[in-house]
């Protein structure tokens, strides 16, 4: 299974580790999306960020 992440929100006025958590799942600009494998770590990483991505699963 995989996630499909699309960032909502800016980062502007965010704290340094959500800033380098949404920059290391690849997401750049507002809208954009990217899709990452359903793993541990990559759902830490979601969880912090919570409040500025949305996430869908995708069934392969």
């Amino acid at each position: 299974m995989k996630l499909k992440i699309t960032l909502n929100k800016s980062t502007i006025a965010c704290k340094k580790n959500q800033i380098a958590t949404i920059e290391a799942l690849g997401l750049k600009k507002i809208r954009s999306s990217v899709i990452q494998p359903d793993n541990p770590a990559i759902r830490g990483m979601i969880f912090t960020v919570k409040h500025m991505v949305s996430v869908e699963e995708i069934a392969e």
